[in-house]
């Protein structure tokens, strides 16, 4: 056994490598014991050897490209630790491990051996950023050298024996898979450092190989809600509202884009330089974003808003604090009484979560029609279409947009028409349909307030490309959405319905003339009082006393409702 120690060009100390066998090879092949970065390092670039003489080094490129002392050699031996090893840049020492060639009582050799054996415990020393990028990178090519090794072979016997993949389903590509490298780290069973935990080994090729790599175990986590690859050895993930840095990297850019694309393909979508960004699903129905190089340009860039596995209710929303029953009471009601209702709230506030609620209150008697840019609604009505906009192909045609889903769905004969968001034209066709007979229509936009809600529909509106007057446009939005439910996210990762406002129309002047603003007013708010000794926040629920106009109609017409919640 021996040990390499390897400085950069400055002479920053980058990494200690102690040898277990009597080879090392040295190159920027993943297979290499030291694997080194560079446009100079050859594939297997030198190799060291232990023999009973001592160590030597011999170039294995054939092309002069290895130093000893300033010295162009093709081999070199037996190496003193006083010797100078260049390689493309990099500034390697070496000695024997046991320390048979160092004279402790040498002051100059026993300053060698701390040179060579204790890099990692110098606390002193101070390496430059370069320097410490350096070590980082070659840290985790150790780390991950027989992981693709492994996924190497593996590809290599895959292609040997003429595996039919196209023939398996999945569960026969894992079993195949699965098998095949357990016979591979068998055979390198006897290679393996004594750290190596080949079960976790195995695993970690398999879902490389046919699933999702390192985001398997997240994705299995019920707890993780969502999940954010920055690159591929920096995964944030978001737990109880908090984000935390994992543990769990993956091995390189390719493993990432390896992911991306095995979620993407089977949806008929594509990723690449033309088209470098894609929005996606899981087979649950997470939602999943993909942006990659030149866009992203530390790497392939990967989030997943994952969707709880038990499908939930209006009573799990109580149960977190999202609302209280009385403000469900006053939802479902509105939903059966075909009210028209938007969903205000920012990124992550849960506006899919409280959509796919709301739905479920809509009688199982209606057709309903769903229109989404990736399919994340899950309702259980039997009588239940589902649409989703397609994206261009790669001639750049063939895309078909929510706007003309939306116009679509009206010659469908829906009675309820649920858009997933809207973002652009559509809020026109949107709202139109809402004007136009189709009440109790769902949908949800991004805005910080129900106020807010009016003026960024306004802007969607004129997206569409229609030169309309503002004032039109705001009795348009009076007139097509009843109710506005705001819903928000607090700094302690909790989601609460802050609003439930009712729009009562456009106000007029004493004249009688339109004023262009839209009135409305709160059924339901949420008061906080601050926040509780654990950090968490502090607040109620509250009617505010005001009657919505539905309710005073139902009343008259003799239908139950009960008034008692806005007291």
């Amino acid at each position: 056994m021996f040990n390499v120690v390897v400085n950069d060009s400055k002479g920053q100390r980058l990494q200690n490598f102690h040898c277990p066998v009597t080879e090392c090879t040295i190159g920027k092949a993943k297979d290499n014991f030291i694997q080194l970065r560079g446009w100079r390092v050859a594939g297997h670039h030198a190799e060291i050897r232990r023999t009973s003489t001592g160590l030597f080094i011999e170039d294995k490129t054939q092309k002069n490209s290895l130093q000893v002392n300033g010295d162009d050699v093709n081999s070199h031996g037996p190496i003193r630790t006083t010797d100078v090893i260049v390689i493309a840049g990099y500034h390697l020492k070496a000695g024997m491990s046991d320390g048979t060639d160092l004279d402790e009582d040498d002051d100059a050799s026993f300053d060698e051996m701390k040179t060579v054996f204790g890099v990692q415990h110098h606390d002193e020393l101070e390496m430059s950023d370069e320097a410490n990028e350096a070590m980082l990178e070659i840290l985790h090519d150790e780390k991950f050298k027989w992981r693709n090794q492994v996924h190497e072979d593996l590809l290599t016997a895959m292609d040997l024996r003429r595996t039919d993949i196209g023939s398996m389903n999945e569960s026969q590509l894992r079993k195949h898979v699965e098998k095949l490298i357990n016979e591979i780290i068998n055979e390198l069973a006897p290679k393996f450092p004594p750290e190596v935990d080949q079960d976790k080994l195995a695993i970690d090729v398999l879902n490389e190989a046919v699933g999702l790599g390192p985001l398997e175990e997240l994705l299995a986590n019920d707890t993780v809600t969502e999940i954010m690859v920055n690159k591929f050895d920096e995964i944030f993930i978001e737990q109880s509202g908090k984000l935390t840095l994992s543990d769990i990297t993956f091995s390189s850019d390719d493993a990432v884009m390896t992911s991306i694309e095995r979620i993407v393909s089977p949806l008929g979508r594509r990723i690449d330089e033309s088209s470098p960004l894609v929005d996606a699903r899981l087979k649950d129905g997470s939602r999943v974003n993909a942006i990659i190089p030149p866009l992203a340009l530390r790497g392939p860039c990967l989030t997943i808003r994952k969707f709880s596995k038990k499908k939930l209710q209006a009573d799990d929303l109580v149960n977190f604090g999202a609302l209280n029953e009385n403000m469900v009471g006053f939802l479902e009601t509105a939903v059966k009484n075909h009210m028209n209702i938007l969903i205000s709230g920012g990124t992550g506030s849960g506006k899919t979560t409280l959509l796919n609620v709301l739905s479920n209150f809509i009688p199982s008697t209606e057709r309903i029609i769903t229109v989404e840019d990736a399919a994340e609604l899950q309702l259980n009505q039997p009588h239940l279409v589902s649409l989703e906009a397609r994206p261009a192909n790669l001639e750049g045609k063939g895309a078909i947009p929510i706007r003309d889903l939306v116009k679509n769905c009206l010659r469908m004969r829906p009675d309820r028409i649920v858009v997933g968001e809207c973002r652009g034209g559509e809020t026109l066709d949107m709202l139109q349909a809402m004007n136009t007979g189709h009440d109790g229509s769902l949908t949800t936009a991004h805005a910080n307030s129900p106020r807010d809600m009016i003026a960024r529909l306004e802007v969607m509106v004129m997206m569409s490309g229609l030169d309309l007057p503002v004032t039109a446009i705001r009795e348009m939005v009076a007139s097509a959405i009843d109710m506005i439910v705001q819903i928000s996210r607090y700094s302690d990762g909790s989601r609460r319905l802050t609003n439930i406002t009712e729009i009562t129309g456009v106000e007029k002047s004493a004249a009688g003339v339109s004023t262009g603003i839209v009135s409305m007013q709160d059924i339901f708010a949420y008061k906080q009082d601050g926040f509780d000794k654990d950090g968490k926040v502090k607040g109620q629920f509250e009617a505010t006393g005001a009657i919505p106009h539905f309710y005073e109609e139902m009343r008259q017409r003799g239908l139950p409702a009960d008034m008692s919640i806005f007291s």
